[in-house]
């Protein structure tokens, strides 16, 4: 029943879609084609998901949703976001770090800051720092595509001097109608009372479907939204980062480990082979007293055995690996899955399958990178692909490491020209960042009853160091709900003694009135 349900569901938001872009076509497009970038009418004609985003951010209303996309489009002309880059906006904006993207929340999701005291009210470069949110929301975008974002204003240290409330109203309206269902929170960490008046402004702007996402949090409750790990030293975190530019700060990938160990390039693999082919050859030279007689060799039979050996190591390797049920179709590759890997606690839930199939006619090149090199083990991590062939990449949690939702991996390839016999190495230095094509996938932690009951179970000194990693997340999720129904329920009681005030001034009116009329009705 409930997948009947779905289904129907699934139909009736493919109608939806069809509907508002037939609408949007005879309606807005036939007035004036000049209002839009033809690049952005195209990709809402082909994209399915950015039909979909503003559909649902404005309840599946069809009218409602055109409304957005027409202010949407026409902004992202004024704007030419579709051509913004670094070089369009002032580099001192850059050296400043007043915004940028780093770390993630408890939920995964990606932090974008504002360091509200590096703001100074500037009406000659409010068109300028506009342009640079936008160029940062772009960025993302294009980077993790329908991926939220968390939003934290960092209020430390500021005033009223930095409260620009037209700035305030355009980051507003950047997630209320440029960029629908990018807002997962905005944190506003360590507000002065001196703002209040200001902040009530900003919440009436934000309107019923977003005023649920406004967080307002002090340095010690900051730390229900976000690990320690991602926060500066003046919020009670213990993360390292420092903005400085150049260059952008990104998600910091990095090449991961292999199962047989740190990854080396192809020539330092050859060289490494060569030495240890040459010590064999000596060894067996001073060691053997006895010629050998010649072996003869059938070349057919070798092969035949070769691509045996291959077929049982490349499904031993994948043996007990999570298969993935999506795909993303990309230029040069098929990814699959298409967003997430997802890892659990069982020993049989630690081993990811990546897919890739090459879609070109040519050999591509591809490598694995991760923003947590010391969790994960990738084989192979970098290699090629032939024409209409597929690579299974096995991806391992390492030894007692649990996946995070935090954690992401970049799937990188680039077409080679098959013409040249280059090493991977050295290609990957040589070709051109515009040829290589990115996907990123995330990572997705499967709950189960087992992880959280275990612990407790069990005593501590059974429980090994995975065992109390699991007791102290399964803790701090309990201390995080606590402090949510406390916060609640706090909310409730001040509502409730509302209420008792109000009955006790109605009680006594009602005291009052009888009184008047007791002492009315008594002869004089």
């Amino acid at each position: 029943m409930a997948e009947l349900e779905q289904h129907e569901g699934e139909q009736d938001i493919e109608k939806k879609i069809v509907e508002t872009r037939q609408k949007f076509k005879n309606e807005f497009l036939q007035e004036s084609t000049d209002k839009y970038d033809s690049r952005d009418v195209e990709r809402l004609d082909k994209d399915d998901a950015l039909v979909e985003g503003y559909l649902q951010w404005r309840l599946c209303v069809v009218e409602d949703a055109l409304k957005l996309i027409d202010e949407s489009l026409q902004w992202r002309k004024e704007f030419g976001v579709n051509d913004l880059t670094e070089s369009a906006i002032p580099r001192w904006m850059f050296e400043t770090g007043a915004v940028y993207l780093h770390g993630y929340d408890k939920e995964g999701n990606k932090l974008f800051w504002f360091k509200v005291k590096l703001h100074v009210k500037d009406t000659k470069t409010i068109v300028d720092k506009k342009k640079y949110v936008a160029f940062w929301l772009e960025r993302y975008a294009k980077k993790e595509p329908g991926m939220p974002l968390t939003v934290i204003f960092d209020m430390a240290e500021s005033g009223l001097s930095n409260i620009d409330m037209e700035f305030v109203k355009y980051i507003i309206n950047c997630f209320k109608v440029y960029y629908p269902k990018f807002l997962s929170k905005m944190i506003i960490v360590d507000m002065p009372w001196i703002m209040n008046a200001a902040w009530k402004i900003v919440k009436s702007w934000l309107g019923p479907e977003a005023v649920s996402k406004l967080k307002f949090a002090s340095r010690s409750e900051v730390h229900g939204f976000i690990d320690p790990e991602y926060l500066p030293a003046h919020m009670g975190g213990t993360d390292p980062f420092k903005y400085s530019y150049p260059p952008l700060p990104d998600d910091d990938f990095q090449t991961p480990i292999c199962e047989n160990g740190p990854i080396v390039s192809e020539d330092e693999l050859e060289s490494k082979e060569g030495d240890m082919e040459s010590k064999d050859a000596l060894e067996s030279s001073f060691s053997s007293e006895v010629a050998v007689k010649p072996k003869k060799v059938n070349f057919l039979e070798d092969s035949l055995r070769a691509e045996d050996n291959d077929k049982g190591d490349a499904s031993s390797r994948t043996k007990g690996a999570r298969k993935p049920l999506t795909t993303f179709k990309g230029a040069l590759l098929d990814v699959s899955p298409a967003e997430e890997l997802s890892f659990g606690s069982a020993e049989t839930e630690k081993r990811c399958l990546i897919i890739l199939s090459n879609v070109t006619k040519n050999k591509v090149a591809f490598k694995v990178r991760t923003t947590a090199p010391e969790k994960y083990r990738v084989k192979p991590s970098s290699s090629f692909c032939e024409p209409g062939a597929s690579v299974d990449i096995v991806v391992s949690l390492h030894g007692g490491s649990q996946a995070s939702p935090q954690d992401r991996f970049l799937v990188m390839a680039a077409e080679m020209d098959n013409s040249l016999s280059q090493e991977l190495a050295q290609f990957w230095k040589e070709v051109q960042k515009a040829k290589i094509m990115e996907h990123r996938l995330r990572c997705h932690v499967v709950e189960s009853l087992k992880q959280t009951v275990s612990p407790l179970r069990d005593s501590p000194v059974e429980t090994g160091s995975g065992g109390l990693q699991e007791f102290h997340t399964a803790l701090m999720r309990v201390i995080t709900c606590n402090a949510r129904l406390e916060q609640k329920l706090n909310s409730c009681l001040w509502v409730q003694k509302v209420l008792i005030g109000l009955v006790l001034i109605l009680v006594l009116l009602n005291l009052l009135c009888l009184r008047l009329l007791t002492s009315s009705q008594q002869p004089s």
